[in-house]
């Protein structure tokens, strides 16, 4: 095990919008380095947004962020010989981590068309409480649910 938790690393906002999450969905669809690449694309997939909805796209970003972020998850826990699935709280460092990764992944899943354009449409999707993203934080939930029988077994 660990000895000591790691510092966590300051994150400075983003340029345009001067949000700190929306850097961070930036780092997250950054691939091989290439910031800019990943700040062009995240940039379109807003103007996408703006021009979809009519709406301020950072709104309609925290808004699908706050929808797609779980409140609980499974976590495995060994008690004698066997591994139970118990349900705990999601910390808020992680409930962002596993939105924006559910986000991404999700559009990254979607046919056809640029990653930006496929971007905008889950994230209008997400603020809408549809799409996969949605689902996955659904699924999350029930699983949750569903082992509410072995929450004392908490750390």
């Amino acid at each position: 095990m660990r000895r000591a938790k790691p510092e966590k690393r300051e994150i400075h906002p983003d340029v345009r919008y001067n949000s700190v999450h929306l850097q961070t969905l930036m780092q997250h669809v950054l691939k091989k380095g290439k910031r800019s690449l990943a700040e062009r694309l995240v940039y379109d997939a807003l103007d996408l947004v703006k021009e979809r909805t009519g709406k301020n796209p950072i709104e309609v970003f925290d808004v699908a962020l706050k929808n797609v972020s779980p409140v609980m998850e499974v976590r495995p826990r060994r008690v004698g010989g066997a591994t139970y699935q118990v349900p705990m709280e999601v910390s808020a460092d992680r409930r962002l981590t596993l939105a924006i990764r559910w986000i991404l992944s999700a559009a990254r899943e979607r046919s056809g068309k640029s990653f930006s354009d496929k971007l905008a449409s889950e994230l209008i999707d997400a603020s809408n409480e549809t799409g996969a993203a949605i689902r996955k934080r659904d699924e999350t939930h029930k699983m949750a649910e569903a082992n509410r029988a072995f929450s004392h077994y908490r750390v």
